[in-house]
């Protein structure tokens, strides 16, 4: 009796357990505050990630709009470096961020272009057109003096782009010699030979643009037959503007390595004499082999620095003066300007183009029933070898005036430059910027000569002359140049290397002129 009443008793806490478990079970299915969402979810594998995927980009969200927020309040309060770091070493020595010093160009220059309302009032102009050179100097590679000589000629807006336009390189131009064929035939023999190109633009009638081609477009069948010749688009500009025409006597002065005689021939119709000159006797090889190449029979070719003509020979209709330069325009081609380019530099080079311009002038007739012209050009963009210069012309030649050039574009020529004033009609020279017309930088000014006598201002003797021509001593009445700063010039620039005569795939660097 006891057994079962002690089975009973089991048997009642056994139903009390399981109704509690019961119970329990119940409350848990229920009551989810104490449940895993695991447990409980129902959801698939697919949406599960979907889930986990969006409080992700809500989190990347969020910290993207705080940083933001940090962004927008630095750039409202951009700061300059302290003044004890602005030493010169300093910028070199310290491991930059190259990225952190391309935005604060484009501050500064946001800066700059609002001044009155986001200058920082402790803060003068002067340091932050300062430490915007020092920042672009050190973010693209030139040297302290080129930065300061190239920032001035730009508006605040075109700066930067100018800086970008010189690390790409420019298009690949073939100019179509048509004393041998037309530019459609040879367009189409390169298409057949699976080049891709257009024409170069309405500006032009010879020139073709190159975009890729499977073979070497210097080896072609048409290359070796001298169908064409490569050619820097910008090239072509100062033989468009000199207008050689048939019959007459035409001097390219500093001729290698031929791009420009060959499309004077060309213009010519292989008529009239066209004397090629050239003072690097190691560049004219180039300019013999492509003058046979392609085909020019009125070529005469000399060796002589052009400062001697007219004593070697004069009379010409037409000279084309592309003149010896720093090679500004072409750092695209030529990196190694950017560090390698000094004011001595500069001082000797338009020493040498003053001296080659008062030559050309001397050189043209007046008389010529058909020309008396000379352009004058350099593939660079700066003042001193440009508007100074055709400006020093004008002064020392009153028999000379500029006329328009003939080009359908280009910016014009200053007339004034920093505090300094030219002569009214440079405005009818051409200037060309690689960012603005996707050419190598190239300058351009077009004289007409009115009379072969001209009015001496001053009278002295050119010492200056002498001196850099030992072998030749000539007393010259009609140029004057300042002996003593001259005297300095030369001294600090004996054999600087510089650039003559650029071409896109023949680059020479002479180191003296003979």
């Amino acid at each position: 009796m006891e057994s079962d009443d002690s089975n009973s008793e089991q048997d009642l806490e056994n139903g009390a357990q399981s109704d509690s478990d019961n119970e329990l079970e119940v409350k848990k299915m229920f009551d989810d505050s104490d449940l895993d969402d695991d447990e409980f979810n129902t959801e698939t594998e697919f949406e599960k990630q979907a889930r986990i995927q969006d409080d992700q980009d809500e989190e990347d969200l969020e910290l993207a709009q705080t940083e933001l927020l940090t962004n927008i309040q630095e750039r409202e309060q951009l700061v300059l470096p302290d003044a004890q770091d602005e030493d010169e070493d300093d910028l070199a020595s310290q491991k930059q961020d190259v990225a952190v010093v391309h935005h604060r160009i484009s501050e500064i220059i946001r800066v700059l272009s609002n001044f009155k309302d986001l200058r920082d009032p402790e803060r003068s102009r002067s340091e932050y057109v300062d430490q915007l050179l020092k920042d672009i100097a050190f973010y693209y590679g030139y040297n302290k003096f080129l930065t300061e000589t190239l920032f001035h000629l730009f508006p605040l807006s075109e700066i930067i782009e100018f800086f970008e336009a010189n690390e790409v390189p420019r298009p690949v131009v073939i100019r179509a010699n048509t004393l041998k064929t037309r530019r459609r035939e040879l367009a189409q023999a390169l298409i057949n030979r699976g080049v891709n190109l257009e024409p170069i633009g309405k500006w032009s009638k010879v020139g073709i643009q190159i975009f890729d081609s499977p073979v070497p477009i210097g080896a072609t069948p048409e290359y070796l037959a001298g169908h064409y010749m490569l050619q820097a688009a910008s090239s072509f500009l100062p033989v468009m503007s000199l207008a050689p025409q048939e019959g007459e006597r035409v001097l390219d002065m500093c001729a290698a390595p031929g791009g420009k005689t060959t499309y004077l021939a060309a213009l010519m119709k292989n008529t009239g004499c066209l004397f090629a000159n050239d003072v690097n006797k190691d560049r004219m090889k180039a300019l013999v082999g492509n003058i046979h190449r392609l085909g020019i029979r009125n070529c005469v070719i000399s060796h002589n620095d052009g400062r001697e003509f007219p004593s070697v020979i004069g009379g010409f209709d037409r000279i084309l003066l592309d003149a010896p330069c720093s090679g500004t325009g072409v750092i695209s081609k030529d990196a190694s300007v950017k560090q390698n380019k000094s004011a001595e530099d500069f001082q000797f080079l338009t020493h040498t183009q003053k001296e080659l311009i008062l030559a050309a002038i001397d050189s043209i007739d007046a008389n010529s029933a058909t020309g008396g012209y000379l352009v004058y050009s350099t593939c660079s963009i700066t003042v001193e070898e440009n508007e100074q210069v055709v400006n020093y012309a004008l002064k020392k030649r009153s028999n000379v005036k500029l006329v328009p050039t003939g080009l359908e574009f280009g910016k014009e020529g200053f007339t004034s430059f920093r505090g300094q004033s030219f002569h009214p009609t440079l405005n009818l020279t051409k200037r060309y910027y690689p960012h603005t017309h996707n050419m190598d930088g190239f300058y351009v000014a077009k004289f007409k000569k009115i009379s072969n006598t001209f009015k001496v201002v001053e009278k002295e003797t050119r010492e200056v002359v002498e001196n850099t021509q030992p072998s030749k001593k000539r007393k010259v009445e009609d140029v004057t140049f300042d002996d003593e700063e001259d005297a300095k010039i030369i001294q600090k620039g004996k054999n600087p290397p510089f650039i003559y005569n650029n071409h896109p795939n023949l680059t020479c660097i002479t180191s003296n002129i003979n």
